[in-house]
């Protein structure tokens, strides 16, 4: 029997009614219901809204439910209508009619609202401290290779040297800033709906601050209509972990380049590669590439909230129980994802030697000669088509920079001298960038203090 039966003659048709239906995945939201409802009827009770005895009850009833799905002693319905139904209809077989009081000030509306906020607000402390070990283990990794000479690249095409650590700093960045954002979205998040009722909120004299405080919430809607229809925070944390997977995506990207035979910059630990199913030689790298996948999945949903929320009226439409499952299913994949990559990046290998190897190609020091002779009083632009020719010389002649002789750089100009084989030099080049923000050892070492110092406030 439906809440709503007094209303209507028949009962929901079952196959209407397994459409209807979210037990099966809001579901995961029992605590968050539970909590909410036991808030509630301490408050019902301190008004004087309904007995205190009742209420205690209520709160003593609620924790036996509590603790018996905990212990898998109550297994959840499948034919309920959702969570909220499923606890109520169990509360009341427990303790009688007085189980029937605990809706009492109160909509589904305001409770499933309440729910999602409480238990986003658990998933996102996970993720931030997942995320802040990914961040520290990149750190890490700079730290231990502050002096790993590599190529960096624009289009793909070696441009100029760095480091792997200043390389891994940027992802730190990057993650840094998801972080920010994750800590934003948090604080939207933490403003209770409960007390706005269906839309108007109620005639009781509820005492909402005192439901807050309960719950850990730092304030409360502003807005009973607002209250219930929102959802913007389930789509702004959509919008921060689809960032985040971008960065993922983007990480995993360079990892599958860098294992290759043609990179061999890194390799894979044993533990985070698989082999194939008819070629004795293979390691790939599936779990970058299922990473890198599943940054559609999280984008996918980002949609579909952001598509469903569109044509909305005020207040709550029922188009809004797609919420759950797109939000939920994005935050299980970020932690998933998250919890693959930090190992499997704390494990590789690094060979320094190809990465310098690497940085010794494509004329990556063509920029510094250029530089050389701007320091010593020519107008970047002569000099750039200076270094240019010089390029296309040493192509011709089948050599590097460092290999052409000197009489061939004087040719081009008199202000060359000897020293111009030290400007060039991969490991001065990157020294020599040393300004905030560079790659020079002693700039990298910067910014890991900046970050560490970032992470400290974040704990």
């Amino acid at each position: 029997m439906t809440m709503w039966n007094g209303r209507f003659t028949k009962e929901l048709d079952s196959k209407i009614n397994d459409f209807n239906s979210s037990i099966s995945f809001d579901h995961v939201m029992y605590q968050e219901d539970i909590l909410g409802s036991m808030a509630h009827a301490k408050m019902l009770g301190e008004t004087g809204i309904i007995d205190k005895t009742e209420a205690e009850a209520i709160v003593e009833g609620l924790q036996g439910i509590l603790e018996d799905i905990q212990s898998g002693a109550l297994l959840f319905d499948p034919n309920a209508e959702d969570i909220h139904m499923f606890v109520e209809e169990v509360l009341t077989q427990r303790i009688g009619d007085t189980g029937k009081r605990l809706h009492t000030a109160r909509s589904r509306n305001d409770q499933v609202a309440l729910d999602i906020k409480m238990y986003l607000k658990t998933k996102m402390e996970q993720i931030k401290a997942a995320l802040m070990e990914l961040t520290e283990t990149v750190i890490q990794k700079s730290e231990e290779n502050l002096h790993t000479v590599m190529p960096g690249y624009t289009h793909l095409q070696i441009a100029q040297p760095v480091t792997f650590a200043h390389h891994l700093m940027a992802y730190c960045q990057m993650f840094l800033r998801d972080l920010d954002r994750l800590k934003d979205c948090y604080g939207r998040t933490d403003v209770m709906p409960l007390g706005s009722g269906a839309l108007a909120a109620t005639t009781y004299p509820i005492d909402r601050e005192m439901a807050a405080k309960e719950l850990g919430f730092s304030a409360i809607t502003a807005n009973s209509m607002d209250g219930v229809s929102d959802r913007d925070y389930c789509m702004e944390l959509a919008g921060v972990l689809s960032i985040l997977m971008v960065h993922l995506s983007r990480f995993c990207e360079e990892i599958i380049l860098w294992c290759s035979s043609e990179f061999k910059f890194i390799e894979l630990d044993d533990a985070f590669a698989t082999g194939s199913s008819i070629m004795p030689q293979k390691k790939n790298p599936d779990i970058a590439e299922l990473i890198r996948g599943k940054a559609g999945r999280v984008f996918g949903n980002l949609t579909t909230l952001l598509t469903m929320m569109k044509g909305i009226p005020l207040a709550y439409d029922k188009d809004m129980q797609e919420d759950k499952q797109a939000i939920f299913d994005s935050i299980e994949t970020v932690l998933l994802c998250i919890g693959a990559f930090t190992p499997m990046l704390k494990t590789i290998t690094v060979n320094k030697t190809a990465m310098e190897q690497a940085a010794q190609k494509g004329f990556i020091n063509a920029t510094d000669c250029a530089d050389y002779l701007v320091k010593h009083g020519m107008p970047f632009r002569e000099a750039h088509h200076v270094s240019g020719s010089l390029v296309r010389l040493c192509i011709e002649k089948n050599c590097t920079l460092d290999q052409l002789p000197l009489e061939e750089y004087k040719a081009q100009s008199s202000l060359f001298e000897e020293d111009i084989y030290t400007a060039i030099s991969v490991s001065h080049c990157v020294a020599q960038r040393k300004v905030l923000g560079g790659p020079a050892p002693e700039a990298v070492k910067v910014q890991i203090l900046q970050a560490q110092e970032l992470l400290a406030k974040l704990k």
